[in-house]
């Protein structure tokens, strides 16, 4: 294996397909600071700025994924392919990397189904419980796939699966000593029990909606509110801010803290929340989003559930049993004693630094 390895990370489309990847490119520059990584999105998408933000160069593909109704998008879906499949064909000709990962999304399929035609080595890492369709196409032809659950074996050939866990921030391990620092951080009453509420990097509108219903119901039971609310809903909720014990923000760039702060967690279920808050050890009720793409979502939570790891609500229960459930995960010990016990079993801290390996393995490897 070359030195200097030369590697191309793609997935994107959402965060949780673009922050694996920056992860993995973190830990190669850790290891070779000489490697030359190159990132291949969609373009348009927000891996377009973050990747940059990250440090990295990035290549925008004319790609996105298909739509469930008839829409114009779809009907470009065809030409899209195609102008990504030869635009990645000239990328892999002119970078000329010595492996290719993809983090899935519809951003990585041409780029890594180029990659294993011409005889590049090719690992794919699948987030989910249950695969999307862009990685279950590329496992045909890829040389490995590292996943985070079991499994897997229904969906993708056993001989290629490596289970690693997905990639998360490394400042999350040992959240537990941050606590004062995070009382500090965001002026919190320590006497209070404190609920952090999560939407994803945009927002969830329905969780949204279901914490302003229930900011009386909060303030009654002596519950404090870090709120992050997303950037699609950022104006229209940020008034809420004004009352005693809540607080909104659009984005919440310190994680590891807002973590340490709360005592429960409210959050929907993609899959990197989800090995996050494996890691945190927090009491936590997921609120899956019914709109991904094959009900990733709701699986995801019921997998840790399944584990007796968490509680989950579908949107449709939420007027019925939501005041019941949080109160359920503040208030009774037991409970969150067993939650806390069993969700951490489930964490693989390692995930970033496992993957690493298994690509090292493959580069040192004839194809």
């Amino acid at each position: 294996m070359n030195e200097q390895p030369r590697i191309i990370l793609s997935g994107g489309g959402t965060g949780g397909h673009i922050f694996p990847a920056i992860a993995i490119a973190n830990e190669f520059k850790k290891r070779y600071p000489e490697a030359k990584i190159l990132f291949v999105g969609a373009k348009d998408r927000m891996e377009m700025t973050k990747v940059p933000e990250a440090g990295y160069e990035i290549e925008g593909l004319w790609i996105s994924g298909i739509q469930r109704k008839l829409t114009i998008s779809n009907l470009l879906f065809p030409f899209k392919l195609l102008s990504s499949l030869w635009r990645s064909k000239k990328i892999l000709k002119s970078f000329n990397p010595d492996v290719v990962i993809g983090t899935g999304g519809f951003a990585s399929g041409p780029i890594v189904k180029m990659a294993s035609s011409a005889g590049i080595k090719t690992v794919v890492q699948e987030q989910n419980s249950i695969p999307g369709i862009t990685n279950k196409w590329l496992s045909k032809t890829v040389d490995k796939i590292c996943v985070a659950y079991d499994g897997l074996g229904a969906y993708f050939p056993e001989e290629k699966i490596i289970k690693t866990g997905n990639p998360v921030r490394q400042d999350l391990l040992k959240i537990d000593a941050k606590k004062e620092t995070a009382i500090t951080k965001y002026g919190l009453d320590d006497e209070k029990k404190t609920v952090l509420i999560l939407g994803g990097s945009l927002g969830a509108r329905r969780i949204n909606e279901l914490i302003a219903a229930n900011l009386d119901f909060f303030e009654e039971k002596g519950v404090q509110l870090l709120w992050q609310c997303g950037k699609l809903y950022y104006e229209e909720y940020k008034v809420y801010s004004k009352r005693k014990g809540i607080q909104v923000h659009e984005f919440l760039d310190t994680m590891d803290l807002a973590y340490a702060a709360a005592d429960a967690i409210i959050s929907r279920s993609g899959a990197g929340s989800v090995s996050e808050l494996c890691i945190v050890g927090k009491p936590v009720l997921f609120i899956p989003s019914p709109n991904v793409a094959e009900d990733h979502q709701t699986k995801n939570a019921q997998a840790i559930a399944d584990k007796e790891g968490a509680k989950v609500l579908k949107e449709s229960e939420l007027e019925e049993f939501f005041q019941k459930r949080i109160m359920q995960l503040l208030e009774l010990e037991a409970m969150k004693i067993k939650l806390t016990h069993a969700i951490k079993k489930l964490a693989l801290p390692n995930a970033t630094s496992d993957i690493v390996d298994e690509v090292e393995k493959l580069m040192q490897s004839d194809k």
